[in-house]
């Protein structure tokens, strides 16, 4: 009986899935035939309509008549959306029918024809997305182009994260020794009104400050600290990319640590030497393709000079596609030859992972920390490390 009742609930769900299926391709108007769909699957569909309901009107359609859409301008980003919803929504051979459609057939091609509309686009970070997702359909031209809206929009990203970054390295105010860095939070009130008190006008009843006093601050022992940074290029991952090219590039440029930065999929590319410039990095990843982690751990125990104080964040969704036997081998390695290891689900501004909850217990187990973070308290979590 129970596997009769298996049996049904199986059937249940294939007939459902189909009946999805089928209410994607025949659009809205057939929920009577075709039954509901889930939220996701409503989103696919906002992602079908936009791009093939042009079919009916004949809008963009090459050899029809019809006013051109799809601006980048700062007050309709519909194309870019449009882009980073198929590339979460859709596996990768319908990704690439849809970019073929809309570019061929139904003329969405400013972002990656057009240097002008990119050099006229407002910089932000869905439009960022956007870009290093198409990037591989630019030609040389436009790939200019986008590159240096790319790099607007890092340098707003960089400003943002530097202040976090540099708060969680601060050392403690020390009140022993002066410094000539004017930091307006360092200020020593006492003293700068004690050392100024002869320049008091007694007629304005006010103390003429001409020499100011400021606090210095001990700094950090963490000259001696390593940090490897490991970042899966999986499509899914491109917030936590974006964020993490960043991050290493404000931790290099402050001089904190001796910084390593690896992305990876199924092979490893070291750009340790392209640090300094995050958008160089950014325009050399290549989204998508598998992903081999335990690859990527052991490339990072090569890179250790001394186990006690070295961190591995290696930001993933830990879903693996080599052997898992082989990434708990090379993760159990760098924790018992005392590496401090970080798996992070997810770097950037909100945080909100979607990873495999089996392999990340693992790691657990085997003796990492696993969480999602934003840059800000990652480096704060490195600063405590280092400060232990």
């Amino acid at each position: 009986m129970a596997d009769s009742d298996s049996n049904r609930s199986h059937a249940s769900e294939t007939t459902t899935q189909r009946q999805a299926r089928w209410r994607l391709v025949m659009g809205s108007g057939s929920e009577q035939l075709c039954g509901g769909l889930s939220p996701e699957q409503q989103r696919q569909e906002e992602c079908l309509g936009f791009l093939y309901d042009r079919e009916g009107r004949g809008q963009n359609v090459r050899g029809k008549d019809g006013n051109r859409s799809g601006s980048l301008d700062a007050s309709s980003l519909t194309v870019p959306e449009w882009i980073n919803q198929i590339h979460e929504l859709f596996p990768k051979s319908t990704i690439e029918r849809l970019e073929k459609d809309a570019l061929e057939r139904y003329q969405l091609d400013e972002m990656v024809t057009n240097p002008d509309v990119l050099a006229r686009a407002q910089p932000n970070q869905t439009l960022l997305k956007a870009v290093l997702r198409t990037k591989h359909l630019m030609n040389q031209d436009v790939l200019k182009a986008a590159q240096q809206l790319v790099r607007k929009a890092v340098e707003q990203l960089m400003e943002e994260m530097a202040q976090q970054v540099s708060s969680a390295f601060e050392g403690a105010v020390d009140r022993r020794h002066r410094s000539f860095l004017r930091i307006a939070k360092n200020f020593d009130v006492q003293t700068t009104l004690r050392r100024n008190l002869k320049h008091y006008d007694p007629e304005k009843r006010r103390v003429l400050v001409e020499t100011p006093y400021f606090y210095s601050r001990v700094r950090r022992q963490v000259d001696r600290w390593q940090i490897i940074i490991l970042v899966d290029e999986s499509g899914s991952m491109l917030d936590s990319v974006i964020h993490s090219a960043v991050t290493a590039a404000v931790f290099y440029s402050m001089q904190m640590m001796k910084v390593h930065l690896c992305i990876f999929d199924t092979s490893v590319v070291d750009l340790t030497d392209q640090i300094v410039d995050p958008v160089e990095t950014l325009m050399k990843v290549q989204l998508g393709g598998g992903t081999d982690i335990g690859q990527a751990a052991a490339y990072a125990s090569t890179l250790v000079e001394n186990p006690q104080r070295t961190i591995v964040a290696l930001i993933t969704d830990f879903y693996e596609g080599g052997p898992a036997g082989r990434l708990y081998a090379a993760a159990r390695q760098l924790v018992e030859s005392g590496v401090t290891c970080l798996g992070l689900a997810a770097l950037d501004g909100q945080a909100d992972p979607t990873y495999d909850e089996q392999i990340a217990a693992q790691l657990v187990k085997i003796g990492w920390h696993v969480a999602a973070m934003t840059p800000g308290e990652l480096a704060q979590w490195v600063a405590e490390k280092v400060r232990a």
